[in-house]
């Protein structure tokens, strides 16, 4: 099993050497088997291990116990030990307890790791969790992204983990992931290494110990005895379907976003099938709508030509507007107060109240020339930084390429820019100059030619939601 672990953290580039790796431990076989495992590798993957325990509080003097195992183990092992107690019942209110403790959990997880500097989070998942979760998305109806299943390796963002307040990467890794339950249990025995039983885990209130203990059992008996390998096998395929899929959506929705809360819906008709139903739920995905089937078809019928408009959870409305596809909703309203912000060159500067991430890129002079015209500034006339902020009343803007300037005002009426998103519209400013106007082509006095030597390009990327599905355990 030793020699499995191995080759699975090697072949999916989980860890590398140097790596401090902080193993979450709950007490359970799984991820006391995850530390022994780490404790036996760190020599030949050359990582510095620490012990993470967090006490959700939930079975008293048990959770306690757990507590106090873990903190044992580590010191038996003279590994740091990172040890937080939470509050769980108190915030599961409208998510429950499960999703409650998993969200808690996660959140406490990167905050140590950024904190105290660690390269990665390792859990305990297995494979036997890997099929419990496919077989549990199946069952709602999930898609390719769902069957997905436990990634081996996941970026979660940490928001103030940075002295400025912005978002830090951390990774957390499943080097477990290949191995079942039963091979754990034995490898633990081997060892003579005890471990705790959380007795929680035969609760038959919780949907996930149902799928565990009464249908999985009933699909290895009757139908395949192998049924949790080939579930595993299932999440692996769709991972990488999906990898390539989310490259195509991500390159049809830029061909068709009109601005945050817009599409044009002309050019949707030209995509595949697949393309129309994932470019449509990436969208709504981005305004924290999380659409089934139905709502995708719906939305698609009403982009399509045949129908006006769409009722989607939470509130959201989606309705077409000629050409294009616009999503509000009626409690959403633009801030009173505008915005100032400063882009440094290069660099990059977060916009919260528009959920967009503004992006200077230098662009060298002998690969300038190979961008659309009027899309790039010329580097020498920009210096250090540029200033963003909102659009005003009376701002004028020069567009590259066309006779003389106009207000922005005018320019936002003909592009079709809905009046209620007018407002927080980011434009950049050299001193007073307007140079770059999003979804615009850059100001005719600071746009790139040919012979003005290096370049930059500035990007406007909406902001993904942070963190993990719904369902990531």
């Amino acid at each position: 099993m030793r020699e499995e672990v191995l080759r699975y953290i090697r072949r999916c580039e989980l860890l590398k050497p140097g790596d401090r790796v902080l193993a979450a431990v709950s007490g359970g076989a799984d991820s006391v088997a995850l530390l022994r495992l780490l404790l036996e590798l760190r020599g030949e993957l050359g990582i510095v291990p620490a012990v993470a325990h967090f006490n959700h509080g939930l079975r008293g003097e048990s959770s306690n116990a757990d507590e106090h195992f873990v903190v044992g183990l580590a010191a038996r092992h003279d590994l740091p030990a990172y040890v937080e107690r939470g509050d769980v019942a108190s915030s599961a209110a409208g998510v429950g307890l499960e999703a409650a403790g998993r969200k808690l959990r996660y959140e406490w997880l990167s905050r140590i790791a950024v904190e105290n500097r660690f390269d990665a989070v390792a859990t305990a998942h297995t494979l036997d969790d890997q099929a419990e979760t496919v077989l549990m998305k199946f069952l709602r109806g999930s898609g390719t992204k769902g069957l997905a299943g436990i990634h081996p390796k996941l970026v979660r963002h940490h928001v103030g983990g940075k002295n400025d307040g912005g978002e830090t990467e951390v990774r957390f890794v499943r080097p477990l992931l290949h191995v079942i339950r039963s091979e754990i249990e034995a490898y633990l025995e081997s060892l003579s290494q005890p471990w705790r039983e959380d007795e929680s885990n035969l609760d038959h209130r919780f949907r996930r110990n149902r799928v565990r203990h009464e249908l999985l059992p009933l699909l290895e008996q009757e139908y395949n005895p192998k049924i949790r390998k080939v579930l595993s096998d299932v999440a692996e395929l769709n991972r990488a379907e999906e990898a390539h899929w989310k490259q195509e959506t991500d390159s049809a929705l830029r061909k068709v976003r009109l601005g945050p809360h817009r599409l044009r819906v002309r050019e949707l008709g030209g995509f595949e099938l697949a393309i129309q139903r994932r470019l449509l739920k990436r969208f709504l995905e981005l305004h924290g709508v999380t659409p089934d089937f139905q709502h995708i078809e719906a939305v698609r019928h009403c982009a399509l030509g045949g129908a006006s408009q769409v009722e989607l959870t939470e509130g959201w409305l989606l309705r077409r507007e000629a050409d294009a596809l616009l999503i509000d909703h009626p409690d959403r309203k633009p801030p009173v107060s505008g915005y100032v912000y400063k882009l440094p060159i290069p660099g990059e500067v977060q916009i919260p109240e528009i959920g967009c991430l503004l992006r200077a890129v230098p662009v060298p002079a002998q690969f300038a020339d190979e961008a659309q015209p009027g899309t790039l500034v010329k580097a020498a006339l920009i210096g250090p930084e540029l200033w963003v902020r909102n659009w005003r009343p009376g701002d004028r803007f020069h567009v590259s390429y066309m006779r003389r300037e106009h207000k922005l005002k005018d320019l936002f009426w003909e592009r079709k820019i809905p009046p209620a998103e007018r407002p927080q519209w980011p434009v950049a400013l050299k001193d007073v100059d307007i140079v770059w106007v999003r979804d615009m082509k850059v100001s005719d006095p600071y746009c790139w030619r040919p012979g003005d030597g290096n370049a930059i390009r500035i990007d406007c990327v909406t902001l993904a939601r942070a963190g993990f599905p719904a369902d990531e355990t």
